[in-house]
């Protein structure tokens, strides 16, 4: 996302104008969900995806006619069983897109622009909203806590804020509103900067995590063996909190390289709000590691706050084929938190 939002910059700053595709709405089987984004510039190259395909295919288009025009548009794509055949898509539903045309010449464009890539850069939640009229996209804007509703006097703060509780809100009527999080607080720490650790770093950085790796050595917390994290920190795992505070927003990836470290750095985390702590180990580690956490004060029943073995059981063998089974279940994790099956929430 922060490619997407300052390859946009770099064209306005060079005269030229773009054109953001994002999707407001879906239904049935479509490939991308609501909030997927593609940028589509003058010279025909984009970045980002809204699902690839045919929608994806006819969207590129449509962004072109859009920058000729030098005008924002919205089109919805109809994907019936009967109609899938006729733009060689092979899932149905239904697809609505808006266009949204930035012209180099607008100073409020640019501004709002500038504002998404310091969101995407800091640590707080935050949210685009759209208001729409006669179908039509009249008026966007962005909500953080620490600014409240900029670029946009469309809706109160009072009445946008029951929106913000969803994962993609829609309001239905004229006008109608679309809320989208655009960035969500919290990091995912990687305990253990070793083979597992290194490829995990660039897994979760790709698929939209915040990556801080740990590590006791010296040799495994230099910054230049993770360029994907945003922070390497070298620290005691007996005192990680000499150097982070876990919040309910982060996830936490134990994989030292020794098990008391493990249990040292799951305690700490247990008595933590983490949203995810997940550890590595054979299901025996995992027995004995139960039992110390027991023995120094963790009730039973916060044991199964644990992911462990960490990962999605995909029989992988190697740290590559690890690291995608630990991205999966947090993923999956992130997903079920935000309470997303693609599906936006509507009134």
């Amino acid at each position: 996302m922060k490619a997407l939002f300052t390859s946009m910059l770099q064209a306005l700053s060079r005269g030229e104008g773009v054109v953001l595709c994002s999707i407001l709405a879906s239904s049935g089987s479509t490939p991308r969900g609501a909030g997927a984004k593609m940028a589509v510039f003058a010279d025909g190259h984009t970045e980002g995806t809204i699902g690839g395909g045919a929608v994806e295919l006819r969207s590129g288009e449509k962004a072109m006619e859009a920058l000729q025009a030098r005008q924002s548009l919205v089109q919805g794509y109809c994907l019936r069983p009967n109609q899938v055949a006729d733009i060689g898509m092979v899932c149905g539903g239904n697809v609505t897109v808006y266009f949204q045309y930035f012209d180099p010449s607008d100073a409020h464009g640019t501004a709002l622009l500038q504002s998404v890539l310091e969101l995407l850069n800091g640590n707080q939640d935050s949210w685009l909203i759209w208001q729409m009229t006669g179908g039509c996209v009249t008026a966007m804007g962005i909500y953080d806590e620490a600014h409240g509703l900029r670029y946009t006097d469309c809706i109160s703060e009072e009445a946008l804020r029951p929106m913000l509780l969803s994962n993609v809100f829609v309001k239905k009527g004229d006008p109608a509103y679309y809320v989208e999080p655009l960035t969500q607080a919290g990091f995912a720490y990687i305990f253990g900067g070793g083979h597992v650790g290194a490829a995990l770093a660039p897994v979760l950085a790709s698929v939209g995590f915040r990556v801080v790796v740990y590590d006791n050595r010296p040799d495994f917390s230099k910054p230049e063996k993770f360029p994907q994290a945003e922070r390497v920190i070298l620290g005691d795992y007996l005192d990680i909190g000499a150097h982070l505070t876990l919040t309910e927003n982060d996830y936490v990836c134990i994989m030292t390289p020794g098990h008391q470290a493990d249990r040292e750095v799951l305690l700490q985390a247990l008595r933590s709000p983490a949203t995810y702590i997940g550890c590595i180990g054979s299901r025996h580690k995992i027995a004995s590691t139960n039992a110390y956490l027991m023995s120094n004060g963790i009730p039973e029943a916060e044991l199964s706050r644990v992911h462990a073995p960490i990962g999605l059981e995909l029989f992988g063998q190697t740290p590559p084929e690890i690291a995608v089974s630990i991205a999966a279940e947090m993923i999956r994790h992130r997903a079920l938190r935000a309470g997303s099956d693609k599906k936006p929430s509507k009134e």
